[in-house]
């Protein structure tokens, strides 16, 4: 792709969930685009084979096809309840062939720079690496970044040094890998206690090191998907936390009688962890609750209560951070641990940049997401026709924002960083969608 010559379109980076929401909604509002995805094929992270997947064999969805699945393009009923990583990568693979979105894509290219030419609305230049090897660069009216939020692993440092095996999860692909083993998994999230099951399967033994307590939720209630419980009837929060807070003590009991400790914070100020068997296995002594780590020394873990204990594997399970590499931090607005963008997707300033799924609620599934990707589409279609709803929308980001977390007081880490309430952020998301479509009338 030479110099100029695609001036006029959009640069869309990635091809996992997000990049094919964006994709589809750019199409359906005529705007033209050019995709880029390092892999070869669709699917992002869910793809195990791509090069900046972080999925291991066992993982499955932890909310249920229905509450994640795009609205116009649902899972087919012999599907999983929670779909498993091949599933959904097949499952991206047929909304790609469906919509048609592969050929506004370069596969196997990754992008290596995001510069922009000038002030708002002056252009960018993106330079990428094909397969070959070979550097391009090319001109675009604007950028959508699209590559996901899951793939930089934020690595802790330990005081000491340890003489075993030490790897973050992102590494971690099979529990063949705990053969023979005494595991220690820190981190209690979602993927740390999805771990620690294959762990308690497959190694001589398995602990797990946690620096705060968690809410735990049962993938199902009532023989149904946890998930898909909520009833038509909005609750307000100090009453939908008493009631869900109740529905736990009868379905998970008390986590702290097998030794985790109690959350410092109220329910939905965290993400809760969705796992069914790691209760069951604490309860059956198969795994044992060690408090945060002091010290490394050779193959012992010095934990802060003072108790110790000897492992040949430790797995870090303690998240990721949000990585841009190809494009300078203050071009995003950044603050703190995260961009600061109107609705965690538009900048204030620029009306051609935008970062896409940089969003996440207890809840929100694919087609939360894909409503931002349509309004921001939406947006971009409006601008250029200079309708007054994307005028207004443009003052009102200009003006100073928050970020929609409605009441919520998240707890202050990195990871929550850029966490809203689904209701507060669908219901301005959709608002501002019905606005610009009755403009575009």
């Amino acid at each position: 792709m030479t110099e100029n010559a695609a001036r006029g379109k959009f640069a869309l980076i990635g091809a996992g969930p997000m990049g094919l929401a964006a994709a589809k909604t750019l199409i359906e509002q005529g705007i033209d685009f050019q995709g880029f995805e390092i892999h070869d094929d669709v699917g992002g992270l869910w793809d195990i084979d791509g090069p900046r997947s972080t999925m291991y064999e066992t993982a499955h969805l932890i909310s249920s096809k229905r509450m994640t699945e795009f609205a116009d393009f649902p899972m087919d009923e012999d599907v999983a309840d929670y779909p498993s990583h091949r599933e959904l990568k097949i499952y991206f693979r047929r909304f790609a062939d469906h919509f048609k979105l592969r050929e506004h894509f370069l596969f196997r290219t990754e992008v290596l720079s995001v510069t922009p030419l000038g002030g708002n609305g002056e252009g960018w230049r993106v330079v990428s690496r094909n397969a070959e090897g070979q550097e391009q660069q090319a001109e675009f009216a604007g950028v959508l970044i699209a590559n996901g939020t899951l793939s930089e692993p934020n690595m802790p440092a330990f005081k000491g040094s340890f003489s075993g095996e030490l790897m973050h999860s992102s590494r971690y692909r099979d529990p063949k890998v705990f053969a023979g083993k005494r595991v220690l998994i820190i981190g209690a999230g979602n993927s740390g206690c999805d771990i620690a099951v294959d762990a308690i399967h497959h190694g001589l033994s398995c602990d797990i090191s946690m620096r705060r307590g968690y809410y735990f939720v049962p993938k199902y209630i009532f023989g149904r998907p946890a998930d898909t419980l909520g009833g038509a009837i909005k609750l307000p929060m100090w009453l939908k936390r008493r009631v869900d807070g109740m529905i736990l003590k009868w379905f998970a009991g008390d986590p702290s009688k097998y030794g985790f400790p109690k959350p410092d914070y109220a329910l939905y100020e965290a993400h809760p962890v969705v796992n069914s068997l790691i209760l069951f296995h604490a309860g059956h002594g198969d795994v044992k609750v060690r408090p945060d780590i002091d010290r490394f020394e050779g193959n012992t873990v010095h934990f802060k209560d003072g108790s110790q204990a000897d492992y040949d594997l430790i797995l870090a399970a303690t998240g990721y951070k949000l990585h841009y590499p190809f494009i300078d931090k203050a071009l995003l607005n950044w603050q703190g641990d995260a961009p600061h963008l109107f609705l965690n997707c538009m900048h204030p300033e620029r009306d051609d940049l935008f970062v896409l799924g940089m969003v996440e609620a207890s809840g929100l599934g694919w087609q939360g997401r894909h409503e931002q990707a349509e309004m921001v589409a939406r947006y971009i279609a409006g601008i250029s026709k200079g309708m007054m709803a994307a005028k207004a929308l443009k003052a009102e980001k200009a003006a100073g924002f928050k970020r929609a977390t409605g009441s919520m007081n998240y707890i202050d880490l990195p990871r929550m960083a850029y966490y809203v309430d689904k209701v507060t952020y669908r219901t301005a998301v959709t608002s501002w969608i019905a606005a610009l479509k009755d403009g575009a009338k």
